[in-house]
């Protein structure tokens, strides 16, 4: 596997286990809270989206400056290489969001 495809699943996982781990970790506390820890679990899941993004992908400075190389300096490939890095961030933290939701439709159909 080359480097490109390494650094994607790195990211897809990265950005799915930022979702899994605070939603889970923050139902914990729900429960500590005496307060709904699946309602709480999916809103957490739903707001920290963009953040797990952000931090899969390695944080906003390094994207930019690979974004300026490729409008300035014409190294379209680093324009592509990060656009699809993006792509696989928001894949990962939907599929950790969806891990999060088939948790609790599970959770649904085993009180009926």
């Amino acid at each position: 596997m080359t480097a490109f495809s390494h650094k994607s699943i790195f990211i897809f996982f990265t950005a799915m286990g930022i979702i899994l781990g605070a939603s889970l970790l923050g139902s914990f506390a729900a429960v500590l809270l005496k307060e709904p820890p699946m309602s709480t679990m999916l809103k957490l899941a739903r707001e920290i989206k963009i953040w797990a993004i952000v931090a899969a992908i390695g944080g906003t400075f390094s994207t930019f400056e690979i974004l300026e190389k490729g409008l300035f300096r014409g190294e379209i490939r680093s324009i592509v290489k990060q656009a699809v890095y993006v792509v696989v961030a928001v894949i990962g933290a939907n599929a950790g969001y969806g891990f999060i939701r088939l948790i609790q439709k599970c959770g649904e159909s085993m009180l009926k």
